[in-house]
């Protein structure tokens, strides 16, 4: 938990940093595949997945550590083709469970976070599931445990590994030469991502696209088929929290309403998008049919509003770089405490940008929690050791923020809520 925390220190800004320079890169070449308000968006759910993992909100119901003690056939020593060992198994694994994340209804719900931005960028790759809580990817270790690859080698891979899936999201790198053979590249994840029926469930593999020519989903980008992205139900929100869980919400609604008890059982394990026919009939949903004509979700927005929600983003990356390099110091409960005021903020400030009149109320219950917080601990859990009027300091916050989103959510919005930009 610290150990990761402090690895995120370091990783987050370089993220940003990248994030940043593709929306600077791509305005200098005049081609920009940033909207701004979908980065605010994919940078939010970043912080909310790595919180999420940071805090330990998830279980294996068998750890990789368990199987190496009893299932391993002998042991092997740390070595260099020890690590590369594991590499290629959790590649392996990865594989496999990003493929059933695509192909049975309930895991889709951990997966589509990921794919819910209309866009193709660095920021949308930050775009990670908070809504898994019992882990079963330790399965798909299982070769690796049979040989004996030690715990803490894979402890060591499993961040270059998942941190090395980040530079392929862009539309800025073209076809790699003999890479492309080898290695997944943004060729490849663009078609991963697009939502073009020749393109949709391919190219599932992590870092090693032979994973795909092997099992038969490998797909070239076409030339004549620009990828276009985004999931055939759209989400049509900005809400990190509200995407993790909408198809979630969409199952357990569809298994209430089915009349037939099999439908009831099996929904959530039928392929991806399956819906019983009585409920389909009677509560259809809207799924984008024609790929090149359709509407991004865009709502009308002020230049106050878009600037206000970056004076959020950046408070909010303050207080998580505060959090990760305290962990010690907090301590439990208070740091998840203070990982249900992220929760919080990240809802309040995304209901904002969708223009949503509630996001009052939230960051009222945003502001009387971060309240309750001070007075329970005393002070902004321990900060009063390095800012001595760290009270003073976030009660005014609380306050200013509070007459902000009075002013966005009373005055500010105009009648037009789901205002849309047309695809291009």
């Amino acid at each position: 938990m610290e150990t990761y925390g402090k690895i995120l220190l370091i990783a987050m800004p370089l993220f940003l940093a990248l994030v940043l320079f593709e929306k600077w890169y791509g305005w200098f070449k005049h081609n920009d595949t940033v909207r701004g308000m979908d980065m605010i968006s994919s940078l939010s759910s970043g912080i909310t997945n790595v919180t999420k993992d940071v805090l330990g909100l998830g279980v294996s119901i068998i750890t990789y550590e368990w199987m190496v003690q009893h299932l391993a056939v002998f042991h092997i020593e740390s070595t260099v083709v020890t690590y590369v060992l594991a590499f290629i198994a959790l590649d392996f694994s990865g594989y496999w469970v990003h493929r059933l994340d695509h192909r049975v209804n309930i895991f889709w719900n951990a997966h589509l976070i990921h794919h819910s931005s209309e866009e193709f960028n660095l920021a949308c790759a930050l775009r990670q599931s908070i809504s898994v809580f019992v882990r079963l990817f330790t399965f798909f270790l299982l070769p690796a445990a049979i040989i004996g690859v030690p715990a803490e080698v894979i402890a060591v891979v499993a961040p270059i590994q998942l941190f090395a899936q980040f530079w392929y999201h862009t539309r800025h790198i073209h076809k790699m030469g003999f890479l492309e053979k080898i290695l997944v590249t943004p060729s490849h994840h663009r078609v991963h991502h697009a939502l073009n029926p020749e393109y949709l469930d391919k190219n599932l593999s992590q870092i090693f696209i032979v994973w795909d020519k092997i099992f038969g989903t490998f797909q070239q980008e076409l030339p004549d088929k620009p990828p276009v992205y985004g999931i055939t139900r759209p989400v049509k929100t900005w809400n990190p929290v509200k995407i993790n869980f909408q198809h979630l919400w969409l199952l357990v609604k569809d298994a209430w309403r089915t009349k037939s008890i099999k439908d009831k059982l099996r929904i959530w394990f039928m392929p991806t998008g399956w819906r019983p026919a009585d409920v389909a009939e009677k509560y259809p949903v809207y799924k984008i049919e024609d790929v090149y004509n359709f509407e991004k979700y865009n709502p009308q927005h002020s230049a106050g509003l878009y600037a206000w929600s970056w004076v959020q983003l950046v408070v909010l990356l303050l207080l998580i770089s505060y959090l990760f390099g305290n962990i010690a110091i907090i301590k439990s409960p208070g740091i998840f405490v203070y990982g249900g005021f992220i929760f919080l903020m990240v809802y309040a400030f995304t209901e904002l940008m969708d223009r949503n009149p509630n996001a009052f109320y939230w960051q009222l219950l945003t502001n009387f929690y971060g309240v309750g917080a001070i007075i329970y601990f005393g002070d902004w859990f321990s900060i009063t050791k390095t800012l001595h009027v760290s009270n003073t300091v976030f009660y005014a916050w609380f306050i200013f923020s509070q007459c902000v989103y009075a002013w966005f959510a009373f005055a500010g919005f105009s009648k037009k809520h789901n205002s849309v930009v047309q695809h291009s």
